[in-house]
């Protein structure tokens, strides 16, 4: 990818970005990878050796702390309700919404197509299963999976 090319993206050192990235307004941290086909927003901050792999969205809000794995097509959502327009029928803008943060702590895994939903923290060295769907906090070195996720052991 021509870094040269990315707007108000602030990278750290050895970061690789791979084609068909999409990336405004967010930060990355020292040797972090970013797979393709991968959108990270304004305000997204990702740590230090983090591996972002295909297909992922994450969204403003969203704080990825160091040594963090996400899986392939993982999605993160940070609107608790939301709409197309306003009561009145017109578009929504930004100011008609307010973003929810969610946290990644340190050396947790999330696996592929998990759907991350905001306002949430998963824990330091958690792991999310696969198809999971984070509805409320993970403790630290815990294992989730499920539709809703819910725990199934510690680590």
């Amino acid at each position: 990818m021509d870094k040269k090319n990315l707007v108000n993206v602030k990278l750290g050192k050895d970061v690789k970005i791979f084609d068909f990235v999409n990336l405004y307004g967010c930060s990355i941290d020292d040797n972090s990878k970013v797979g393709t086909f991968v959108e990270i927003q304004k305000n997204a901050f990702i740590g230090k050796n983090c591996k972002i792999s295909s297909h992922t969205f994450i969204c403003e809000g969203v704080n990825i702390e160091d040594n963090v794995f996400i899986g392939h097509n993982v999605t993160f959502i940070n609107d608790k309700f939301p709409r197309a327009t306003t009561e009145d029928g017109s578009m929504q803008t930004e100011s008609d919404w307010k973003v929810e943060k969610t946290y990644v702590k340190k050396g947790a895994s999330i696996g592929s197509s998990a759907t991350i939903l905001c306002g949430v923290t998963i824990g330091e060295n958690a792991i999310v299963g696969a198809g999971a769907v984070v509805t409320k906090d993970v403790p630290p070195d815990t294992v989730v999976g499920g539709v809703p996720a819910r725990i199934i052991k510690k680590l």
